[in-house]
């Protein structure tokens, strides 16, 4: 007789094939790995996406304060605006961050040139740099300001192996109290 047989006439391999103890563990050990991959990927994701968020909330206020200005120094309010930047990116490192500030002339002729930049963490543009701007803000005899920040994220868990991002977002702004910002030391 066949032992297989014998076990299905004994009632013993009916119980055998209802029993579900254990079923559980198979199936969270089969199931973990992918959740936990999508825990960590979510995770990854949200907080780029929230850091990304505040790169472009860094170039717009920088911008935005300083479109309130008529005339703006140097060596005393510009240093104060470009470090409000770290309130902006709290709590992740403003050392990582790099944000600039132009005002960008425009002449007759529509050419788009650099009159003054200043810059945190990074090099600001060089003055008389011809700028080339979208076709709507293009407009002759205007000054523009153009805020620029950028961050490299290093990802908290970086379980794809991807390395360091380079998050960044421009923003251009007309100056608001006047036609031009004045830059004085």
């Amino acid at each position: 007789m066949n032992p297989i047989s014998a076990l299905f006439r004994a009632g013993r391999g009916r119980r055998f094939l209802r029993d579900r103890r254990g079923l559980a563990a198979i199936e969270f050990a089969l199931i973990a790995p992918v959740m936990i991959l999508i825990y960590l990927g979510g995770f990854e994701l949200t907080q780029g996406i929230a850091l990304k968020r505040m790169v472009a909330l860094t170039a717009s206020t920088v911008t935005n304060l300083v479109a309130q200005y008529t005339t703006i120094s140097a060596s005393t309010q510009m240093p104060d605006i470009l470090n409000a930047s770290s309130q902006v990116l709290a709590p992740y490192p403003s050392s990582k961050a790099i944000v600039t500030i132009s005002c960008i002339t425009i002449d007759s002729n529509g050419k788009a040139t650099v009159a003054w930049s200043q810059s945190l963490h990074g090099t600001p543009r060089t003055t008389g740099e011809v700028m080339s701007l979208p076709a709507a803000l293009d407009v002759p005899n205007t000054t523009i300001l153009y805020g620029e920040a950028s961050y490299d994220y290093t990802p908290v868990i970086d379980f794809l192996h991807h390395g360091d991002f380079t998050l960044a977002s421009s923003i251009y702004m007309y100056p608001r109290a006047s036609s031009t910002v004045n830059l004085v030391n």
